[in-house]
């Protein structure tokens, strides 16, 4: 089993401050949400800023159609992972596909099943430079059919390392060692959103020397947002867990954008990220 990195154990909390301290030049800028309905109570634990993200069932996609147009609509800036990141090339994958992990524990592309109306994967790099090998980054958008299908997709992503701690990625990568977590609520865990799991482990190319490997997946309301990091070689471990806890910032964005989303009562509308939203702010 890898070594768990406190890095990625604590990225929930990462994901309740992130943007809170950002410059003005390398972070999206936040913007106001809309308040909360009147009549709730005031206690600082039912307050706006304490709720998590989330997004009614009544206010998301309801047709395969309309998910397809959430999930390309929905935007999710190279910088979101932090300063140097672009696009990759393939970029997005095809909506009506999503990534099923066999019981051979390797990675396939397969046909949505009914319980999924849409699934877009966005793949992004911050390029080698200066001796440090490339960072490859991916963020998956899912529209399930219903919350219960949302929460039984939770439940199979956290089954899937404990039944394949390695997994082959494709024809060319492997991760080893993956170890898996789940913080219940009143454990401290990211009020960001519903449910939140985190994994760790290593990843190799073509029988390489193994890096940090990092994947991190919430749900709000029937839609789920995963991300995942492959580090590249020559990093220290400070920068490790720079790469780490970037992508957890950029993970809250594409959050505020969602729950943006339905605040607005217009599933399909664009949305830029909204303010952040945690305990202590």
């Amino acid at each position: 089993m890898a070594e768990w990195r406190p890095v990625l154990a604590a990225a929930a909390g990462v994901l309740l401050l992130a943007g809170c301290s950002s410059g003005p030049d390398d972070e999206p800028k936040a913007q106001e949400t809309p308040e909360k309905s009147a009549g709730a109570s005031p206690s600082a634990s039912a307050s706006p800023e304490n709720e998590p993200y989330t997004l009614a069932q009544d206010q998301a996609p309801r047709t395969r159609a309309e998910a397809v147009e959430f999930v390309r609509e929905l935007t999710v800036r190279p910088d979101y992972f932090g300063t140097g990141y672009r696009k990759r090339d393939p970029f997005e994958s095809d909506p009506a596909e999503w990534a099923v992990l066999g019981e051979d524990c390797l990675w396939r592309r397969e046909a949505l099943p009914g319980t999924v109306l849409a699934s877009l994967t966005r793949a992004y790099e911050l390029p080698a430079k200066g001796g440090k090998g490339p960072v490859y980054l991916s963020l998956t958008v899912t529209v399930h059919q219903d919350v219960i299908a949302a929460r039984r997709d939770m439940a199979g992503s956290l089954e899937e390392a404990l039944r394949c701690p390695g997994q082959q990625l494709n024809a060319t990568d492997r991760v080893l060692g993956l170890y898996s977590r789940a913080d219940a609520f009143a454990d401290g865990r990211s009020v960001i959103s519903d449910d939140d799991l985190t994994e760790a482990g290593t990843w190799a190319a073509a029988g390489g020397k193994a890096h940090p490997f990092d994947w991190y997946k919430f749900r709000m309301g029937p839609v789920t947002v995963a991300a995942t990091a492959r580090h590249g070689a020559g990093r220290t471990k400070a920068e490790d867990s720079t790469v780490t806890t970037d992508m957890g910032k950029g993970m809250t964005f594409v959050a505020a954008s969602i729950d943006g989303r339905g605040r607005a009562g217009d599933a399909g509308a664009t949305a830029e990220p909204t303010e952040k939203k945690g305990a202590g702010q």
